[in-house]
């Protein structure tokens, strides 16, 4: 079995309405995570679904999808992200001739058929203070941080990634392995960046391939308010990733 679709679901019925039909005829298996019983609506044929007792986190159900599927690759994809057709092939195809590439991620648009940037840099402590504090509003991220977002490269080849959001990535089962799976400590932010900055410390390279194109809707939710849920999640989640990782506070 080549690759295996896993599919989170938190209340995304509708969502999940329009992304599965245009992912599941390119994978092998698809498996719905309902993190909430009933969340995940009505399936198309052949789709399996696990319903959760209680709500476990992003990464806890993602390694919950690795150990219930079989693929070669294990294809992780938000309930809003679109794949145009033979994007999985893609991605496939080049961690194919790619034996060391344990991520591919596509090129991401916004539903209105932009570009969305979606591979970025590790973060640095006073970038990370900027984007998550009231000084957004005085240095814009997009404005200021343009090397963290790489917003002046838009490459048409393949190229390699420190990180990609994790809401569409390929990745390689043996390298999961390798690496222990996702990081189910994160509450729901910043495990994408631990996994790729792991799975680099291991030695696997992460690639972003532009000819696979997916639409994400991509929320955002912590962009526009800075006392939430959210922004206390991702500051936790953050907080856990210098833990683990302390070397990154050199990173200014």
């Amino acid at each position: 079995m080549k690759v295996s679709a896993v599919v989170v679901s938190h209340g995304h019925s509708a969502e999940l309405g329009c992304s599965l039909p245009a992912l599941v005829p390119q994978v092998d298996e698809a498996l719905v995570i309902a993190n909430l019983p009933g969340s995940a609506g009505e399936l198309p044929a052949g789709v399996r679904l696990v319903e959760n007792p209680r709500p476990l986190t992003f990464a806890a159900n993602v390694n919950l999808g690795v150990a219930s599927t079989a693929g070669e690759y294990v294809l992780v994809s938000n309930p809003d992200a679109i794949p145009e057709s033979a994007a999985v092939a893609t991605l496939a195809a080049f961690a194919d001739t790619h034996p060391r590439c344990g991520i591919a991620g596509p090129q991401m648009r916004w539903p209105d058929g932009t570009w969305q940037p979606s591979r970025r840099r590790f973060p640095t402590v006073r970038g990370t203070i900027v984007r998550r504090t009231p000084l957004r509003r005085l240095y814009s991220p997009y404005e200021t941080q343009r090397e963290h977002y790489l917003l002046d490269e838009r490459p048409s080849k393949p190229v390699q990634a420190d990180w990609m959001l994790g809401a569409f990535l390929l990745m390689r089962r043996t390298m999961l392995e390798e690496i222990d799976g996702w990081d189910a400590g994160f509450r729901h932010y910043c495990e994408d960046i631990d996994l790729c900055y792991r799975a680099a410390q291991a030695g696997w390279e992460r690639w972003y391939v532009p000819d696979a194109v997916v639409t994400h809707a991509y929320a955002a939710v912590i962009d526009e308010r800075f006392l939430s849920r959210h922004t206390v999640w991702h500051a936790r989640g953050m907080a856990r990733f210098i833990r683990k990782h302390p070397e990154r506070l050199l990173a200014l």
